[in-house]
């Protein structure tokens, strides 16, 4: 085997709702409150998943979600009165409870609901393993057109505050939206700034953008990279982060295997129970399956939980989730595979 483990973890996908602030041109995920397929998940449709997920042997949680959704007040007259018969006022109150069942279930929750405020950072950051937020691009891209949240000082104060709240940080880019090979290198200066200054980004995720059937407002400036663009842009990343920040592609939207050779180290979470929303034409590989092709080349596929060993090692995870962490992790940080 090589030296270098090809990490990942094993999570189920939860998305809370689809309704959103943004309107993201390459977004297929998203809905305005009013479309017939809009959704506020109840507890009782998440409950069945936590339970699979937990069956399943998986460890990580991930609700990603609309941001900001009650700023648009369909939202609240559709969906209001559900949140409020649970107890909640807003979907970030609404997601602490649903952070708290899930550790109830034995997984760990990772949050990523957009641009959220040091408040509801620091609300949720005891409840979370680890937290996330592409930075996407520093640029100034037509596909943000009326996205507030896509404003790129926003989205790096968010990445800062957690930083100040020792909270264990997913970012990344997303390339094909109209942005430069200069932008990919000034969003990659930017993250390692803040890493240098808070030592809390454990990875950073590489994203190409993929079309999707879903998509609303498709413009001309999107445009699917090459795998010659994507080791381009995983060359730049060794480059210019720290080797401490994980290097992550995921492995439903495009093959791993030659882009492992540049740097790649992790390949996110992947589901046996969930599709990926965001992506839901692209399916999950067989984690076995990359497994066996992994082992064909060399490379150990070694689980790991939703933070990263070397933080877990440190202590850096959410208060409440300590006592799940040191069940769940070996002593190297890694997942245990045995005496659970």
């Amino acid at each position: 085997m090589k030296n270098r483990p090809i990490t990942y973890s094993k999570n189920i996908f939860i998305p809370v709702t689809n309704v959103c602030r943004n309107k993201c041109a390459y977004c297929g995920f998203r809905r305005p409150a009013e479309h017939k397929d809009a959704f506020l998940m109840t507890e009782e449709e998440i409950i069945p998943v936590l339970k699979r997920g937990a069956a399943a042997g998986c460890t990580e949680a991930m609700f990603a979600f609309g941001e900001s959704p009650e700023q648009n007040p369909e939202f609240m007259k559709r969906f209001g009165k559900q949140l409020n018969d649970a107890g909640f006022k807003t979907v970030i109150e609404y997601t602490e409870h649903l952070c708290r069942l899930t550790l109830d279930y034995g997984m760990l929750p990772h949050v990523n609901g957009g641009v959220l405020s040091f408040d509801e950072l620091k609300r949720l950051a005891p409840l979370n393993a680890s937290m996330g937020l592409m930075l996407e691009t520093t640029a100034d891209v037509l596909a943000h057109k009326d996205c507030p949240g896509k404003i790129p000082a926003a989205r790096l104060e968010m990445i800062e505050n957690a930083g100040k709240l020792k909270m264990p940080f997913t970012t990344g880019l997303l390339i094909g939206i109209g942005e430069t090979r200069n932008d990919w290198i000034e969003s990659l200066q930017a993250i390692q700034k803040l890493h240098g200054k808070y030592g809390h980004i454990q990875e950073i995720i590489l994203q190409n953008y993929t079309p999707n059937s879903g998509q609303e407002n498709s413009t001309r400036e999107l445009k699917a990279p090459t795998k010659a663009d994507m080791i381009d842009l995983i060359l730049l990343t060794k480059n210019t982060l720290t080797p401490d920040i994980t290097i992550q592609v995921a492995p439903n939207l495009m093959s791993p295997l030659e882009l492992i050779q540049y740097g790649v180290t992790d390949l996110g979470g992947i589901s046996p129970v969930t599709i990926d929303y965001i992506n839901p034409e692209s399916a999950w590989p067989k984690i076995e399956e990359l497994r066996n092709l992994l082992s064909s080349k060399g490379y150990e596929f070694k689980e790991r939980l939703p933070v990263h060993p070397q933080y877990v090692k440190k202590g850096w995870y959410g208060a409440d989730t300590k006592e799940l962490i040191e069940k769940l992790a070996d002593a190297d940080g890694y997942r245990k595979t045995d005496g659970l």
